[in-house]
This record gives structure tokens, sequence and C-alpha cells, in this order.
């Protein structure tokens, strides 16, 4: 059964649940329910069932970056497969392995297994981010992805709620949480290949690899945010299980208190970013950021307990969430045509520091773990500087504060500074 194909302005006569934000929305929340399971439990199941020491689990996540890093694929695939097909694909791939992947519990098996949830997952993340700036239109788009941002979140709470309430009381075993929460996020992108239509964008995409001149400042900012990203995801839950050693609840219930912020987060983050820019909110995310790490770092020279660890936690992930800030800079930025085949460049980009860098660090990690922590400190006060490169009100022809904004007229003068 093959849904037909309708554009943008006639979705507006469907019934609201069957539109485009709609859809948007409901992948939002199925997607976060097999990745942030598979994630809540990673460092348990790896340390306590196979083994795993920092070298390891440097592997494992180089091994889980490898598909990001190959993103740029995805301009070959939608040369035959519509995107919003090829997200219900990859939506169902990345249920599919998450479902078995507490059935192979050795190096090799979750190496695979993480392998084949990596490509659903970023192939996912890379036609989701293109569908959104797609569809939602530039006015609505701070709001909306922090609506988006919140139903991501309150997905990944109900996770940690079942994790943190029942892992105990009902004797919960990997390979139940892993299969249910998989086969649940597969079941939701069979739901959406059979209920709802295809969407026709107002813009044809580009099907060939976009790399223009007047996007560099956007590119270096994905480089930037993949390398911080890595030192977030492969070492600072490490760190909580393998310093404090905090057990699947434990570690769960932290992530939920997160959760539970983000939730009411998101969309507040959504209105701040309407408000005041992007540069000033990634300025903000990115001094906030400098400030965890060289706490985080704190933890070995001071000796700080498990309570300042777990704020400084909680805060990290909070001020990752304001990330979705470069997607509505882009947006602002760029060609419409140029939408799609840049979310795949963009997240290659993105990826070039995840293939080589938790390897690399993971020896660091096992001769002196603060100094993976200051080298994060160090990558986020570079990112800072290059936020402030943005202007105010960024469009095309004025992407950075040396380009030039146009003039009522239509004619171009140079931007004072700012």
């Amino acid at each position: 059964m093959r849904p037909n194909t309708i554009t943008l302005a006639d979705a507006q006569s469907l019934s609201r649940w069957r539109r485009p934000e709609s859809l948007l929305i409901l992948i939002a929340f199925a997607m976060p329910i097999a990745f942030a399971t598979w994630s809540a439990l990673l460092n348990n199941f790896v340390i306590e069932v196979a083994g795993f020491t920092g070298v390891e689990i440097g592997w494992l996540h180089t091994v889980r970056e490898i598909p990001g890093f190959l993103a740029i694929g995805v301009i070959l695939l939608i040369l035959f497969i519509r995107e919003q097909v090829l997200a219900v694909l990859a939506l169902a791939l990345l249920g599919a392995a998450t479902a078995a992947t507490g059935y192979f519990p050795t190096f090799s098996g979750i190496l695979v297994l993480t392998l084949l949830s990596s490509i659903g997952f970023h192939y996912f993340e890379t036609v989701n981010q293109s569908l959104q700036l797609q569809w939602i239109d530039k006015a609505r788009a701070p709001q909306m992805l922090g609506w988006l941002t919140g139903a991501a979140a309150a997905s990944s709470l109900l996770c940690y709620l079942v994790l943190v309430f029942l892992w105990v009381p009902l004797g919960l075993t990997y390979n139940i949480v892993y299969g249910v929460s998989g086969a649940f996020t597969a079941a939701v992108a069979l739901f959406v290949w059979l209920a709802y239509p295809q969407f026709e964008s107002p813009h044809p995409q580009n099907k060939n690899m976009v790399l223009r001149r007047r996007y560099w400042l956007y590119y270096v900012l994905q480089f930037m945010s993949g390398a911080r990203r890595q030192i977030f995801v492969v070492f600072a839950g490490f760190m909580m299980v393998e310093k404090f050693g905090m057990k699947v609840h434990e570690m769960t219930a932290l992530l939920l208190v997160n959760y539970v912020l983000l939730t009411v987060a998101g969309p507040v983050m959504g209105r701040a970013l309407g408000k005041f820019g992007e540069r000033k909110v990634m300025a903000f995310e990115y001094v906030g950021l400098t400030l965890v790490f060289l706490a985080y770092g704190g933890l070995y020279w001071f000796g700080w307990g498990i309570v300042v660890a777990g704020g400084l936690y909680i805060l990290d992930q909070m001020f990752f969430a304001l990330s979705f800030a470069l997607k509505t800079y882009f947006q602002k930025i760029a060609d419409p045509k140029d939408i799609a085949p840049t979310a795949a460049v963009a997240f290659t980009i993105n990826h070039i520091a995840a293939v080589f860098l938790p390897a690399a660090l993971g020896y660091m990690w096992a001769i002196a773990p603060d100094y993976v922590f200051g080298l994060g400190a160090l990558m986020a006060l570079i990112a800072l500087a290059l936020v402030l490169l943005i202007p105010r009100h960024p469009e095309p022809g004025y992407e950075t504060i040396f380009g030039r904004r146009p003039a009522p007229d239509g004619a171009y003068r140079p931007q004072p500074a700012e």
C-alpha cells in the first residue's frame, strides 16, 4: 500500500493529526523511545555484561559515528527514494536493531548492532532535519523546533520513568527493555507509512552535493558541535558509572530529572531563540559548556562528589538542547533548494571528529580523564568565538558579520560592526 502525494497547502485541509506538523511531532516522539533506552542502558550494559573498559567504549562510539560521517550518502539515496520514505525506513531500522541489542552481549555483537542502529539513527536524523526546515515556515521555526525538542524529551522521560520505577520491582532485563522499546519505534514507523500521505515540499531539492562558500561558518560550527558532543556522549555518562559506580536505575534517574526539565524548557527555549536570535542563544550555550567542562575536570582535581557530578551532567544536556539554534541559523541563510543536500553534508561534517575522536580520547581517558574534559572546554571556547561572527539578523548575503545586508532599495551596503 503506497500513500498518496499531496502538497503542503492541501495538507492543511486534512485532519490535524494527519498534517505534516503532526507527523514531525510523532516521529520526534518515537525515535527517542529506542535511542534514549539504548543510551540509558549502554554504559551499564557494556560494563556489567560485556566487560568493556575505556578502550572498548571508545571503539564502540567510533563505530557508532561512522554512519554519521557517511550521512552524505543520503544525497545518493534521495535520487531514488523520497525523503519522507527514507525517514520511515531509517526509523524502522533503528527500532529493529535496538530490539536485538540485548541478545548479543559480546564486543563483536554489540559493534554490529550498534552499526545498524546507528545507520538508522543518523540517516533518520539527517532526513528529519531536512524535512523540518522544508515543512516549517521560517517565522514559526523557533517555536516549532522548541515543541519538537519538548516532544523528544517527553518520550525520553517516559522511558526513564519506566526504568527508574520498574527496573528493580519487575526484575527487568536488558533483553526485555531493549526488545520492547525497539519494537515500539519500529511499529510507529509502520504506522507512519500506512497512515500519512506523502507531502510535497514547496521547493524541489537539489539532488547533488552542495558546498557553498557562503555557508562556511555553518559548516565550521557543525564540526565544532560534533567534536564537543563526543566528549559528553562518550565520556560523561561513562564517568558516572566508572568513577561513581552508578547503577541502571540511578543513572536513569539522573536522565529522568534532565528530561523533566527539558520537556518544560524546550518550548521556552524556542521562544527565547525567537526573541534573542541565534547569536545570543548559541553564545550562552557555549559559555555554559565551557564552565561545565572545566567543572568536570574539577571532579578529578578537587575530588567533588556525585551530587556535583550529577548537577553538571544535567546542565550539560540542557545546554546541548540549545543546539537547534544552529538549524534556524541555516534556515535563514540558505537557498530553500539547498536544504536536503546541505543537511547531508552538514551531518557528515558534524561527524568528522566523531570517527577518530572517541577512540583517540579513549586512550587519553585511560591515562588522565581530566585532560579529556579540559579539551572539551577548549573546544567550547573556540566555538564561542565562531558564534560571535553570526549577525543579529542573518540572511542570504549576510551570513556573517563580514557580509553585506540588503538595503531597502534592494542594493547591498556594508553592515557596520555589531
